[in-house]
């Protein structure tokens, strides 16, 4: 059930991390990840890179989403420095690491999208594969020519929370990325890959309600229902806390 989400009642705070500063000086974030948000019955709050006054911040937040975006210095994990990373942003990774570590700590709702999840897994020392058709090669397109989203498919392992809330373990999903999980951090159950192997899900069995996924649900929540229950069960998790 999704909640009231006209600003009463119970409808909680979600934060949703946005992209670094833009060439003309701008954080920006697609308007997808507020839609979906705001289609599950959550009032969304941007989290721009660089806020230090997280203490003040985190009380308001009952669930946050780890955006989607561009790469990770890969200093962070002890990877190689491949021609094709793009994007780093050095105080975008510090801000969202940081988070991370906040919402393991604290328990928070958390739903973690395409660099978001290997956002999490760095924060916990995990690795990442630098370039994916490296290692896995092209049997699977996982982003299209010259960087645009294209549809895969995609399995869940059928015991796995992440299968629970999106009522699926086999369905085809948006991707957009070339990098993905190289080894997954302590704490992190793998849960869902793409046919060529690579890992498209984690979920941490610790955690009230962490989820997170390579995969871009919010590009397709608004007409499949598959991926709007990602968000859905945000907010309801929210709710409960």
């Amino acid at each position: 059930m999704r909640v009231s989400g006209d600003g009463q009642g119970n409808a909680p705070f979600v934060g949703i991390t946005t992209y670094g500063r833009g060439p003309h000086n701008r954080f920006i974030l697609p308007a997808e990840y507020v839609d979906a948000v705001r289609r599950g019955g959550g009032i969304p709050l941007l989290l721009p890179p660089g806020e230090e006054r997280m203490d003040a911040v985190l009380p308001l937040l009952k669930a946050v989403v780890f955006s989607g975006g561009g790469d990770l210095d890969p200093d962070l994990y002890a990877g190689l420095h491949h021609e094709t990373i793009y994007m780093v942003e050095p105080e975008r990774d510090r801000s969202e690491i940081e988070l991370a570590r906040r919402v393991f700590d604290l328990g928070v709702p958390t739903l973690a999208i395409c660099r978001g999840t290997q956002i999490l897994n760095v924060a916990e020392g995990g690795t990442l594969i630098e370039h994916l058709p490296d290692v896995v090669g092209e049997t699977v397109i996982h982003r299209a020519p010259p960087r645009e989203p294209i549809a895969h498919p995609v399995r869940v392992s059928p015991e796995s929370r992440l299968a629970g809330v999106l009522g699926a373990t086999d369905f085809s999903c948006m991707s957009w990325h070339h990098q993905a999980i190289r080894q997954a951090a302590p704490g992190f159950e793998v849960v869902a890959y793409a046919p060529d192997g690579t890992i498209e899900g984690l979920e941490m069995r610790s955690h009230p309600w962490l989820l997170a996924v390579q995969w871009h649900p919010e590009l397709t929540a608004a007409e499949d229902p598959v991926q709007q229950r990602l968000f859905d069960a945000l907010v309801e998790a929210a709710v409960e806390r």
